[in-house]
Parts: C-alpha cells; structure tokens; sequence
C-alpha cells in the first residue's frame, strides 16, 4: 500500500458525527450494501482501512498544554473555571464504533479464514481503541457489540460496568494480538501495534483503579508487565540512537523512524497532507507554548544527580541552569547555541513565541524542508520507549519491581542519551523532595516504592512530553490538582542599569558572557527603551512577560491571582454526558457524578 493511501481512505471515509442514537444506526457508504460487500481481502482492507480516522492527529502531540506547556490562552476545558456540560458531542460520539460491528456482522462473507481474521483482528483493535478512549474521558458507558436499528431498544439502555466494558476491551485487544500479523509496517496496526495497545491500555486501567479505589487493578497491571514484557523480548523494534542528537531526530524525521516507531500518522508535503508543529512552536500568534519552570527543574544533571538538589538553583539564569543536564532538555525546548537541523545559523529563545521562555523544539523540523508555515514530518502514534515505560511503572505499582526489570526498559531509554539508570535501591532510599513538593511534585504516592515510582513519572514526563500523553496521565493517577499548580517561566535577577523608572538590565543566552564586541541576546528594560547597542532584542517589561518580583523573578504565566484554576476532585476526573443523550434516553443514561446539568427523571 502506498504511504499515504491508508490515512486519504480514512479522511474520504470519515462520518459526519451526531447523536449516538443516529450514529449506530447509519449505514455509512451509501453505494454500497453490506448484503453484498465484504466478499475478498481487498474489501474487508478497504472498509477498514476508514477505523484508521480514530487516530488523532499531530496537532494533539505538539500543542499539548496541561501543567507542561503553558500556551497563551489557558485551555479552560481542563484547567480552567469554565468547564460545561454540552447539548450534544463533546466527545460522544459512535460512528466509528457503527461502522467496526457492522465489518464484523458480515465479515463472514469472505471466503478466506486468512483475511477474515487479520481483519477481524484490525477491526477489533479498533474497538478496543474506541472503548478506551470513552473509558478514559466517561467512565462507564455503554457496551455495543452489533449494530442497530433505528428502533432497536439499546439505543436507549443505560451503562454497563466498567468490569463490562475492561473485560470486553480486553477480549477484543487479545484476539487483535493473536490474529493479526507481526510484519513490521509503519502505517498498518499490526501484532505489535496490538501489543502496545494493550499495554497502554492495561497500565491505564491499572493506575487509575489503584489511585481512585476501583478493584482489581493488580489484574491490569499484571496484563500491562506482560505483555510489555513479551514486546521487549519479542518485538522487532528498539530505541534509535544514531546520530549526535537521536531523541531530536527521532521527532523531526519525515519519515517515522522504523527501528523505534510501531505505528505513525503518515503527512507528505508532496501530496499537500502536512500539520503545524514549526508554526505553532515558533510564530508568536498560535498559542506561544513554553515548557513549564517546574518541568525544566526536573531534568536531571548529566550524572544523574537531581538539578533541584544544587543551593540556588531557582535562582539561576537560564545559560547556567541548562548546562551539563539531561541531553533531552535542549532536544525539546531551545539550549544556549541552538541551530535549527542543518542551519548555522544560532537562535536564542523568542519570548513573543514562548509564554515561558523555554521555547519548545521537539517536532520541529529542517528549515529548507518545511519551512515556517508548514510540517509534514510523520506525527508517532506507538514508539518502543512508551511500551518500556509501562513496563516499569507496572512493576513499581505493583511492589514487583527489580534493578534488572529497569535495566531492561529505563536503562535502554536513558542509553540514548548517555544518561545513568535509576538505582532501585538509592531512589527508594531518598525520594525526591521535589516531586513531592506541593507546588511542584505528585501527592498520591504512597509505600515502599514511593521513591522509584516519582522517578519513573520523571522519566515518562521527559521522554513522552508532547505525545499527548500528559493529561491521562494526571487523571489515572489521581493527580487532578496539579494542574492548579503555578505556570512559571526563566528566572531574570534584576535590572541592574538606568535609574528611575528607565532600568535595564542585558542577558546574554548564547555563552553566558557579555562582551562589546558581539551582540547580546535580549535587553529587557522598564519605561523608555535605553539607547544600548549590539542587542538583538529588546523586551519592554508587562508588555510581552511579567516577572514575580516586578522588575526580577520568574516570568510568571496565567499569574493564579487573575487567571484562577480549579480542578475539582469530585468532578473533574470525568467529562459530562450530554443533555441530549441523556434526554434521548429518558434518564436511563446518568450522568457523571459532580455535574449538574439540571435534568431530572
């Protein structure tokens, strides 16, 4: 199959979504019936080539916000005070769901037992995708294994348990695995991508009924070692290292890197199918995202020793706190001497592009292949690092955790970049203050394990941000007050030049020195703009950032005082159903709990 065949099926195919009731009683190809498709290979790949569509895009990867991004508009869905109920959509939607049991309803009209069970395995891949991602965002939902008519009375029936629903999941996910073939395929799911699935999936369910008091996580997290063990062992794939900045490359390449990449959204400039990760990370009018403070402090020095242990260290200037750290920190924001891919040209931080300063990069690509306006490098669904991760973080959750599982899983991941494993034993030893700060670190860890477990959720922070991995994250762990805590940017000492309300001070990003013969990154001054030369850009102060200490401190973003957050532990770890589903069922669909939305049954 050509490259890009499989997501041009899946945008020709894509349903226009309505209500659930409309939705799983739609045939979807209106020249075509299902009496007499579904009769070769070739059929059941095309129908199911359209579940593809599910999948998000790249624009869910680069532009994720939550507590390790702030973006110039606080995203008030998820942290914001005006959260509300919809009419309608909000993410209830079951047209895909449709149309994968109506495949499976008469997939039975191949001939082939081959093709019909790689195909009955995508097709139920796919449904347990659909579920997980309702599973995530409702709770409990309705279970539908068939489709229905417009008058068949399970339109409107009420929930099934998430017991249900898990097991079902997976069922579905276990008969994907078994069926599906282990060819090593960039743009098709395929054994492996099953795999990683159902360990996504099981560390999920896991987690989250460990921290919200649901039984049988242990079963989960079980399910989720294993089969991420079997991955391990099994899998074709490892973790790409070549070259001088390999977790950078790996992001930026057109084409997704294969040694590493299950399963990636296909985009091609030749065929005009691109996305707008260097736009959105480097113009100053699309969001202005900038790495979080407290998510710069957590990278570690290059010894492995933790940044936040160093006297000061909140007080140091941005070329000093990026020196010796983790090599992933300036392979995602912009480091003192940043060159874009095959440039020689040096970039500081653009504060009109960044609310922080720390200036995001990962995703970004070469400037003579895409340019600024436009992005078509592969966005990565399923990569072997997130399959490790959740291998060590069940084995920590479940107190089963040894030094050589983290030999076999973190230590791979941190090889690429000449970082130390975790010690077992010293990060049990002496959990990290840090993240376990109030403003700054996780709450809910508890036990024996507590140490090494804060390490894993630093490790999968660095490694996964801006995958779209972060929000969930937060909600299976039951750590919803997070994103209450303080947005921050760099630290800037004073203004020390001028007098009056004319200040200015003069930071150098690139070498931490300021010498009259070359020019100096930034100025940054207060009242009138100081007559000063060999600067090359100047930032007057509450025009483009604020400081916590009026003309010194930390930029602050969404200062709490003006722009209050609130995440209510009651509500907020589930979205509401819509009115009118609710409605269309007369009640029988209930609404989540903490939301009212006034209806009354």
């Amino acid at each position: 199959m050509k490259k890009n065949l499989i997501y041009i099926l899946a945008a020709a195919g894509a349903l226009t979504l309505g209500s659930c009731a409309d939705d799983l009683d739609r045939f979807p190809l209106s020249s075509l019936s299902p009496e007499t498709y579904f009769n070769n290979e070739e059929e059941l790949q095309t129908f199911t080539n359209n579940f593809y569509g599910q999948f998000p895009t790249a624009q869910s990867g680069y532009s994720e916000s939550e507590d390790v991004v702030c973006i110039f508009t606080l995203p008030v869905t998820t942290v914001g005070l005006t959260r509300t109920i919809p009419t309608t959509g909000g993410g209830w939607d079951w047209g895909y769901l449709r149309n994968i049991n109506l495949y499976l309803q008469y997939s039975h009209r191949c001939e082939s037992q081959s093709a019909r069970e790689h195909y009955d395995g995508v097709a139920r891949f796919f449904r347990a995708y659909f579920y997980f991602e309702k599973v995530k965002r409702f709770g409990d939902v309705p279970w539908y294994n068939r489709p229905l008519s417009s008058t068949d009375p399970d339109l409107k029936k009420p929930r099934d348990s998430r017991q249900l629903i898990m097991d079902s999941v997976l069922n579905d996910i276990d008969y994907a695995i078994q069926h599906i073939p282990d060819d090593q395929e960039l743009y098709l799911v395929t054994k492996w991508t099953a795999m990683a699935l159902k360990s996504r999936i099981c560390l999920f369910e896991g987690t989250y009924r460990k921290y919200h008091g649901i039984a049988d996580y242990e079963r989960f997290l079980n399910e989720c070692a294993t089969v991420s063990e079997q991955f391990i062992d099994q899998s074709p794939y490892s973790i790409y290292q070549s070259g001088d900045k390999p977790y950078r490359d790996l992001f930026a390449s057109m084409d997704a890197i294969k040694q590493e990449v299950i399963l990636a959204r296909d985009y091609d400039a030749t065929k005009a199918v691109k996305h707008e990760a260097n736009y959105y990370t480097m113009s100053t009018t699309y969001g202005r995202p900038g790495m979080n403070k407290k998510i710069v402090n957590s990278y570690l020095m290059k010894d492995g020793s933790r940044f936040t242990d160093i006297p000061g260290y909140d007080e140091m200037q941005y070329y000093d706190e990026m020196q010796n750290r983790d090599p992933r920190l300036t392979q995602t924001v912009v480091g003192p001497g940043y060159m874009r891919i095959n440039s020689d040209a040096v970039m500081s931080p653009d504060f009109t592009a960044s609310t922080t300063g720390y200036q995001i990069i990962k995703w970004v690509t070469d400037a003579s292949g895409d340019g600024y306006m436009g992005s078509s490098n592969d966005y990565i669904l399923f990569r072997a690092a997130e399959v490790y991760l959740n291998f060590a973080e069940a084995k920590a959750e479940l107190g089963t955790l040894t030094q050589a599982d983290l030999d076999k899983s973190i230590k791979k991941i941190r090889d690429r970049v000449g970082m130390p494993n975790i010690d077992l034993d010293a990060a049990n030893a002496n959990p990290d203050p840090y993240l376990m700060a109030e403003q700054t670190g996780y709450h809910n860890v508890t036990g024996n394990n507590k140490g090494v477990i804060l390490e894993i959720r630093r490790e999968r922070t660095i490694e996964l941000i801006l995958e779209g991995f972060r929000y969930y994250d937060l909600m299976r762990w039951k750590e919803g007050k997070m994103l209450e805590q303080p947005f921050m940017g760099m630290y800037f000492p004073g203004l020390t030049e001028g007098s009056g309300e004319d200040r200015y001070g003069i930071f150098d990003m690139n070498d931490g020195t300021l010498q009259d013969s070359e020019k100096v990154d930034i100025c940054i001054y207060t009242g009138k703009k100081p007559s000063v030369k060999n600067i090359r850009k100047f930032y007057k102060l509450d025009e483009v950032f604020t400081l916590t200490g009026g003309d010194n401190g930390n930029i602050i973003c969404h200062d709490i005082a003006v722009e209050p957050r609130e995440f209510n532990e009651e509500r907020d770890y589930l979205y509401p159903i819509p009115t009118t589903e609710r409605s269309l069922t007369n009640g029988a669909l209930t609404q989540n709990p903490g939301w009212d939305d006034g209806l009354s049954f």
